[in-house]
């Protein structure tokens, strides 16, 4: 299938009109501008608690990733010329390194989300700040 073909398909001929719609867009007015009933609402508390959540994540990586370590100290002096502990040695800083990953990950998750949730609250503020000058009577809110 072309480009050209996909693209009607996904959003009809030119003079047809939209082929897709939001869900909230009223099907029986199309191209007016109608939408849904304008009750969504931004609340930075589920953003930050997931950042809080790759926080604590993080953390228990890095606790893991110690303990780890630890619990692997003297393998070497208890277990002298067994051809496992280079196997050992291996799958311990195969384990490290992926902990490694994860707690960076973590770490990066953690920064992002409370960055959107920061920008999503600043955003909602402005909006309503621009909005705080406009008068609203109840007959315009009756022709709705």
């Amino acid at each position: 299938m072309s480009y050209s073909e996909r693209r009607q398909e996904m959003f009809g001929q030119a003079d047809e009109g939209p082929a897709m719609r939001l869900a909230s867009a009223e099907a029986s007015a199309p191209g007016t501008g109608a939408a849904g009933t304008g009750t969504l609402r931004h609340s930075k508390g589920p953003w930050t608690s997931a950042s809080g959540t790759a926080g604590d994540l993080r953390t228990r990586t890095e606790t893991s990733r110690s303990a780890l370590r630890r619990g692997h100290e003297g393998v070497d002096a208890g277990a002298a010329g067994l051809s496992s502990v280079t196997a050992l040695k291996s799958v311990l800083t195969s384990w490290e390194d992926r902990l490694q990953s994860v707690r960076d990950e973590c770490e990066h998750l953690k920064g992002a989300l409370l960055a959107v949730a920061k920008e999503m609250g600043e955003t909602e503020t402005a909006v309503e700040k621009s909005f705080k000058g406009v008068r609203v009577t109840a007959k315009v809110d009756e022709k709705r």
